[in-house]
């Protein structure tokens, strides 16, 4: 008569999970692998994102992706207005720029600089003078 262990040893499994949500509001679900990090906080300024995306722009046109702002603006489903306005920052200094894109994250409240701010500064063709205009509109340091 053979005789069944009834009674299995216990069973192990080592591993790394998190619970994640699958989408907004929905049930939380156990993922594998660490918790991804915890984003920066705070939130880049509009105009920086602005800047990045004039840059952008600029590439797709240097490139023939796009032929002119004006398909740039039916594309973005945008004015030619705004599109001009946007590509407008490419006229400021080049150290600018990288002000302007370098700019702190916004924690809370408003940002310091506002694209109205910067359109009177890109539109003045000296850059010694854009660099004076920008050192009155007192823009908080950097984050580089």
């Amino acid at each position: 008569m053979s005789t069944t262990n009834t009674h299995a040893a216990p069973l192990t499994v080592a591993g790394t999970v998190h619970f994640d949500r699958a989408g907004r509001g929905a049930r939380k679900v156990l993922r594998l692998g660490p918790a991804p990090a915890e984003p920066d906080p705070g939130r880049v300024p509009r105009v920086a994102r602005l800047m990045a995306l004039a840059i952008r722009f600029d590439q797709l046109l240097r490139d023939g992706v796009v032929a002119d702002q004006a398909e740039l603006a039916r594309l973005g489903h945008v004015t030619r207005a705004r599109v001009s306005q946007i590509m407008s920052l490419l006229h400021l200094a080049p150290d600018l720029q990288e002000a302007v894109l370098f700019l702190a994250k916004v924690e809370t409240g408003r940002a310091p600089l506002l694209l109205r701010d910067l359109l009177p500064v890109a539109a003045t063709p000296d850059w010694k003078a854009q660099r004076a205009l920008w050192r009155t509109l007192n823009v908080p340091a950097t984050a580089y």
